[in-house]
């Protein structure tokens, strides 16, 4: 498991934000932790893993709209933090009104999570989910979702904020702590274009040519023929001088234009009116 205590010293405030996480997993028990791999749902599982007296299992979602890289880095860290880890089959590109892609499609998207967990719920478990705080305002009907399936999000009962999981992991040496925000791949598709699993797999292999040029933060948006880009600031030029490259390896893919987003990366740049969130 690694160290189950911080290694570097904590604030005062962030150590009882801390305390109060242990005492929300010792409260319930045995928790079931949705884990994609990423910095929330990492620190979330690591917590409670190493909080004495708590069952945790770790669960990860497997579905079309799931990157292979993601669904990797899930495995490796199980097995680095010796973790409890089951991989689900989620069945929501079954649903007609998952792949419509309405605004609500996250909702659908956590309530085929929530069935797939119902198991586990049904043998005394409580499904928790790495929500924090800054997500509260974001357009997430996912949250509704989970939260009315009985979920609950222990780093909003413990005022954590992304900031302060990012230096709580840290402080733990998890190397998710600047892992960037990986959202699934049907957040790529714009609302009111069908989620298919061809587009899915097409996105994913595009993000891939830029992944292998070592950009971490990527979105490859899928505008029928069109692929735009979208990069940190610090990583346009790098898409700029691989320019012929790229363009080579997305119009192979099926696209017809590849174009690069001069704004940069924006989480949830497809989302009603830019509202800000990890897509």
């Amino acid at each position: 498991m690694g160290p189950t205590a911080a290694s570097t010293v904590l604030s005062t405030d962030l150590s009882d934000k801390l305390a109060a996480l242990r005492e929300a997993f010792l409260e319930m028990q045995h928790v079931v932790v949705a884990f994609s791999g990423g910095a929330d749902s990492s620190l979330l599982a690591y917590v409670a893993a190493s909080t004495a007296g708590v069952t945790a299992t770790a669960v990860t979602a497997v579905s079309p709209s799931l990157a292979g890289s993601e669904f990797d880095d899930c495995s490796r860290l199980a097995e680095a933090w010796n973790l409890d880890w089951v991989a689900v089959t989620t069945d929501e590109m079954e649903q007609a009104a998952y792949r419509r892609n309405d605004i609500d499609r996250c909702f659908h998207c956590k309530s085929a999570l929530m069935d797939a967990l119902q198991p586990f719920v049904d043998s005394g478990a409580t499904v928790v989910l790495g929500v924090n705080l800054d997500d509260l305002d974001d357009h997430r009907p996912g949250q509704q979702a989970a939260s009315e399936a009985g979920a609950r999000f222990p780093f909003v009962e413990a005022g954590l904020s992304k900031v302060e999981i990012r230096e709580l992991s840290r402080s733990f040496k998890l190397e998710t702590w600047d892992k960037p925000a990986a959202a699934c791949l049907a957040s790529r598709i714009p609302f009111g274009t069908e989620v298919t699993v061809e587009i899915l797999s097409k996105v994913e292999r595009a993000e891939q040519v830029l992944h292998d040029l070592g950009i971490r933060s990527c979105r490859v948006r899928h505008h029928g023929e069109v692929a735009r880009i979208e990069v940190e600031q610090g990583d346009l030029q790098s898409v700029i001088d691989a320019r012929d490259h790229v363009e080579q390896r997305l119009l192979v893919l099926g696209f017809r234009y590849v174009t690069v987003d001069l704004g940069g990366f924006r989480s949830g740049s497809l989302n009603p009116h830019e509202s800000t969130t990890t897509s």
